[in-house]
């Protein structure tokens, strides 16, 4: 079983017995890759629209950051952590933006609840998993029976956790991997938030 879904499974999250092979990817992309572009549907406070990489990279770094699912142990902390810190990120210049296979539908109401994203950051919907293949990440498909932390059905796959500091200039300047690294949600967030406010500085990521 792949560590994600044993760590949601020991977390009480995911309430099914989960048996299934972990498909064999490259790495993903690390520091020094031209960061794939791509544009989603995403929502922010509730309300859909279109994210574009390419338009929020000409405001300054970005922080793209894969996780498995909304409403799941680790992403709840994640995100309820970005959202603490979303000024120190502004503060930085820097654009955060989170994709999952979560509906848009889901994450309009992940995106405006006030214990998780709080309506502070977009989350993007990677439905089909394109994007995070276009990173190299490794994903789980939809099992049955899998719900989450209110008891509603997740009928989507599951992406590694893994974040993607990406400089103005669209090139990866740092990779962090819950799975490689073994970096707990919280930690995406200090160590994307340290490497931004350095770029800023002007210092080495």
């Amino acid at each position: 079983m792949n560590k994600q879904l044993i760590g949601l499974v020991s977390a009480g999250v995911v309430t099914a017995a989960l048996s299934f092979a972990t498909p064999t990817l490259a790495a993903a992309l690390g520091p020094g890759t031209a960061a794939p572009d791509f544009t989603a549907q995403a929502s922010l406070a509730g309300k859909a629209f279109t994210f574009s990489l390419k338009d929020a990279l000409k405001k300054g770094p970005v922080v793209v950051y894969f996780y498995p699912s909304a409403y799941t142990g680790g992403c709840d902390i994640e995100a309820h952590t970005f959202a603490s810190n979303k000024e120190k990120f502004d503060t930085a210049g820097a654009t955060i933006i989170g994709v999952s296979e979560d509906s848009i539908q889901r994450l309009n109401t992940f995106s405006a609840d006030p214990k998780y994203c709080a309506g502070k950051f977009p989350v993007a919907s990677d439905a089909t998993g394109k994007i995070a293949t276009s990173y190299s990440l490794k994903t789980e498909a939809a099992q049955a029976g899998v719900t989450d932390v209110r008891g509603v059905a997740i009928d989507h796959g599951f992406i590694e956790r893994t974040t993607f500091v990406i400089d103005r200039d669209g090139k990866i300047v740092a990779t962090l991997s819950s799975e490689a690294d073994h970096i707990h949600p919280e930690d995406h967030v200090k160590k994307s938030l340290a490497i931004v406010q350095n770029l800023k500085a002007g210092k080495a990521p």
